[in-house]
Order: C-alpha cells, then structure tokens, then sequence
C-alpha cells in the first residue's frame, strides 16, 4: 500500500471516529434533555435518584411514592403521573 493511501485512509477514518462521537454526543444530550425529574413517582429501591438523608442516590427509595425520591420521567408527564397518593411532582413533596 502507498504512503498516500495509507495517509488518507488513516485519515477517513479518524474523521469517521470524530464524526460518530460528535453524533452519540448529541443523542446522549437530547436524551438527557428531554427528560425531568418527577418526584414521588418511584417504587422503592427504584428511584433515579434523591431519596432524602441516608441514603446514597439511586435505588435508595425504602418506601412506594417516596416523596423525595424522584424518577427521570419524559419532559412534560411528571404531573399527569397518578399514584395513589396523587400525582407526580416536579419538586419534593410530603407524603405519609
């Protein structure tokens, strides 16, 4: 193989490498946009994250509906999520 080709193939597929990082880049950040945190929504041990002091992050939550545990909902839904303490939250809430 020629030099030149061997330069210009390296070449193609670092530009091709760029190319798909860039891409799965952009999905991952309309992913992560395109989502909320809805409060209250998680069953226990299966919330995203925040589950008040003690606890360490997801999968914390020790009880149904946890408050102050919150689940990655799609943008727009958190409060039309019923549950049978009522609907979703997009901030902490009290529940008994």
């Amino acid at each position: 193989m020629k030099t030149q080709t061997k330069i210009a193939t390296i070449a193609a597929s670092a530009l091709a490498l760029a190319l798909s990082a860039a891409a799965a880049n952009a999905t991952m950040t309309m992913t992560v946009a395109s989502t909320e945190h809805c409060y209250g929504v998680a069953l226990a041990g299966e919330n995203d994250c925040a589950a008040g002091p003690g606890t360490s992050c997801a999968g914390t939550s020790t009880v149904d509906y946890q408050g102050n545990a919150w689940s990655n909902v799609p943008a727009g839904t958190c409060e039309s999520i019923e549950t049978p303490y009522g609907n979703g939250s997009l901030t902490p809430i009290e529940r008994p």
